[in-house]
């Protein structure tokens, strides 16, 4: 493990030099590229740097205790300390999922179970922005069909940190938290529309992506096919009048954006292009991931997108999260935007998988 740390000691040096460089910055992109992988290597240099004169400091307290027995307790400290060191560093160099510092476009469609799942949807929606708002996160609702009840059919959200793109610090981005809530999320409640009293169970689906920007995917426009109509859905001066809905087909892939909710045709464009590039980078990493799989085996996460991956049982006030065996009876919390315990779990079953394969 350490003979690989001497060497990322060695890319922080040369990157180093290379940012003290003027030239370098002429050119932004690369400039930012070269920036964001010295941010993901100084941490781990540092903590190397710290266990490294950690050691030295146990060799001389280990000489002094040998003729006085009073270092001997001082050692016992510094072997307690290397081992906490050794811990943190090989944390440090698990393989890092390189979006977890993108922003997200989160997506929530209603499923099985007709107007209670549209209301579920809301439900969620309602949670996200919440969570978001706690954690200091910028939400834009980005497109968005409600249904007749009040909830949302399907409703298209970015989530951003405080800086836009990118982390105020490396792998702490949107996606780093985010990216464990995509798959299938259940309902068990007594829906509103339900005149007997029993419960129902229905579901809304969740899809989470990292959001892309024009220099992560590289788009031609002869590849684009952009069809315009009219507007559809409750409410608004533009819905029904004007051909100010947008649907962009990208055709080498078949992949499709649409967005209805702006008041002009070039805003929906815009918009439109941002899922567009977002669903094409996804396509990208997990085709990359496919090819790649035998040698990556060993680093894809264990909690995956498998579907149900949670349960919201309203009788019991119950949160489950199938995928790690999480259980809580805060459900009021979690739907208020309380997320962190929950996310923290499948955070730590992500890390212990990668920390055991290591």
């Amino acid at each position: 493990m350490f003979e690989a740390v001497e060497d990322l000691v060695g890319e922080h040096a040369d990157l180093e030099k290379k940012l003290a460089d003027p030239s370098v910055h002429a050119d932004q992109a690369n400039a930012r590229r070269l920036n964001k992988r010295y941010a993901e290597l100084t941490p781990i240099v540092a903590t190397y740097r710290f266990w490294k004169a950690n050691g030295d400091d146990i060799e001389t307290a280990r000489e002094f205790a040998a003729a006085d027995p009073d270092f001997v307790a001082e050692v016992k400290e510094l072997e307690k300390l290397r081992e906490e060191l050794t811990e943190k560093l090989r944390f440090l160099l698990i393989p890092r999922d390189p979006s977890d510092d993108k922003d997200v476009i989160l997506e929530i469609k209603a499923g099985a179970g007709g107007d209670e799942s549209a209301l579920f949807a809301g439900d969620l929606l309602r949670m996200y922005l919440r969570y978001a708002e706690r954690v200091g996160w910028k939400t834009e609702i980005i497109d968005s069909t409600e249904s007749e009840l009040g909830g949302y059919k399907d409703v298209q959200v970015a989530v951003k940190t405080k800086g836009g793109q990118g982390a105020p610090e490396p792998g702490q981005g949107v996606w780093a938290r985010l990216k464990y809530e995509g798959g299938v999320h259940r309902v068990q409640r007594v829906p509103a529309t339900e005149s007997q009293g029993r419960i129902h169970t229905s579901a809304a689906g969740v899809l989470v992506t990292p959001e892309a920007e024009e220099i992560d995917v590289e788009i031609n426009p002869n590849d684009l096919r952009i069809d315009v109509y009219r507007s559809s859905g409750p409410g608004g001066q533009s819905v029904n009048t004007t051909d100010s809905a947008v649907r962009i087909t990208h055709i080498p892939t078949g992949v499709v954006a649409s967005c209805q909710n702006e008041k002009s045709q070039l805003q929906n464009k815009e918009q439109a292009m941002r899922i567009l590039r977002s669903r094409l980078l996804a396509a990208a990493q997990e085709e990359a991931e496919r090819e790649a799989a035998d040698a990556r085996r060993s680093q894809v996460r264990t909690v995956d997108r498998s579907e149900k991956i949670r349960t919201y049982n309203f009788p019991e006030n119950r949160i489950s999260d199938h995928r790690v065996g999480f259980k809580a009876y805060n459900l009021d919390q979690v739907l208020d935007g309380d997320l962190d315990s929950v996310i923290q779990a499948c955070v730590d079953a992500d890390s212990a998988a990668k920390l055991a394969a290591a």
